[in-house]
């Protein structure tokens, strides 16, 4: 058992666990609730524009990944230097006054900034994850980071349900559940989180240089066959993007579907996801290792992108669903390969970097995909292809497919050679 763990006595590594996975739903959650709601809402206080709200909508997708890419290393370095638990209650306090605020917003620039904060906010998820690393020995981390995954993917699911219901109320109200849920989770927290990461254990200064993102970049950069494994850590988000950012506009141009049938999709997606996350992360690691479950979930993802791209009819489209759910395989199993090649006092600064990847991919996803929807059905071609953005995410995951191949191999071998040596 690492020095980390020995923080967290085994009584309480349950309790501390369960709130874990409450703070990765809430991340999502809070991402997912103002998603029909924040456009409405700028809508509201840009005087009925639909153009000039779609342009805000988009500033404020690309400020809220620029948080991410900003602050997750700073949470990752600060729990380092500190401890897990200040920064992971520090930032669910913080969650809960900046839902409040957004509720209150009077005005766009409120608004705006509180968006922000929600991005700043948001970032406590690495530090979620790096305690995950400190408190579980390496052979069951892929599973653990399975499960905050099936926990993210639930709050994508019901967080858009949840704020079409509760927006028809009142446009606020999701804000509001917002700030409950995130105080009562804090409170919670207080109460049932103890420090994972020992005091010996922690980072001996704080450096500030670590608050650069791109310096998270170099740092990997620095790792050898570390930075080649985090470079799928960004083709996996940016891959992902796709959905988020065309899938609504999608359905209803290429299928007919309803704002009421897309989001049944959308949620049949997501329950796929978790089963896979929660029940298939485990078995399947432990019978062809965290890098075949690596490939195969990027696999999923090549075929999935590829016919959502082809389906020409929505049954199609729903017939790939459980290929596609696959692609839920990979970051777990990616983070179980990653985390084992950092020591204690990186996990924070491991998790801080992956991070700022996903918010890169959070600003160029929106743009490239964007773009390439609005283009494959535009009049200049002679022939529209609507499926062009779900090509583009299908040959990332191409390339990660390749990469993985690649750069997987050294540190399965090497994890393996090592438990090999244990049993003897």
């Amino acid at each position: 058992m690492s020095v980390a763990s020995q923080a967290v006595p085994r009584r309480d590594s349950r309790a501390a666990f369960g709130f874990l996975l409450a703070t990765a739903l809430m991340n999502s959650l809070s991402f997912g609730i103002v998603l029909p709601v924040l456009p409405n809402l700028i809508k509201l206080m840009t005087g009925g524009d639909t153009a000039q709200a779609s342009e805000w909508s988009s500033l404020f997708a690309m400020a809220w990944g620029a948080m991410q890419l900003v602050c997750g290393p700073a949470f990752g370095a600060l729990s380092d230097r500190i401890g897990r638990r200040p920064v992971l209650l520090v930032s669910l306090f913080g969650f809960a006054l900046d839902a409040f605020a957004m509720a209150l917003a009077p005005n766009l620039a409120w608004l705006f900034v509180g968006r922000v904060l929600s991005g700043v906010t948001a970032s406590s998820l690495v530090t979620a994850n790096a305690y995950v690393a400190d408190v579980t020995p390496p052979e069951g981390r892929a599973r653990a980071f399975g499960r905050i995954g099936a926990a993210v993917s639930f709050g994508f699911l019901a967080g858009p349900v949840l704020g079409g219901l509760l927006a028809g109320i009142d446009l606020r109200l999701p804000c509001y559940l917002s700030s409950v849920l995130a105080t009562l989770n804090f409170l919670y927290g207080l109460k049932a989180l103890p420090e994972s990461l020992a005091p010996e254990a922690r980072a001996a200064r704080f450096d500030w240089r670590r608050l650069n993102p791109f310096a998270s970049f170099a740092w990997l950069r620095s790792r050898g066959d570390l930075f080649g494994l985090a470079l799928l850590a960004f083709l996996f988000p940016l891959a992902w993007m796709v959905a988020p950012t065309i899938f609504v506009l999608y359905g209803g141009y290429r299928y007919g579907w309803s704002p009421a049938q897309i989001g049944l999709v959308m949620m049949l997606s997501g329950a796929l996801g978790t089963l896979v996350q929660v029940g298939l992360v485990g078995p399947i690691v432990a019978r062809v290792g965290e890098r075949g479950a690596l490939l195969l979930g990027a696999a999923g993802g090549v075929i999935g992108y590829a016919c959502f791209g082809l389906a020409a009819t929505g049954i199609a489209y729903l017939a790939i669903m459980p290929v596609y759910v696959l692609f839920n395989l990979f970051m777990p199993a990616l983070q179980g390969l990653m985390t084992r090649r950092v020591g204690e006092l990186e996990q924070g600064q491991l998790q801080g970097a992956l991070q700022a990847f996903s918010g890169l991919a959070a600003i160029i996803g929106p743009l490239v995909y964007g773009a390439a929807f609005s283009w494959s059905i535009g009049t200049q071609l002679a022939r529209p292809m609507p499926g062009f953005a779900y090509y583009i995410a299908a040959l990332l995951m191409a390339g990660a497919l390749l990469l993985g191949w690649r750069v997987a191999r050294p540190v399965a071998e090497e994890t393996a050679q090592a438990a090999e040596a244990v049993a003897r």
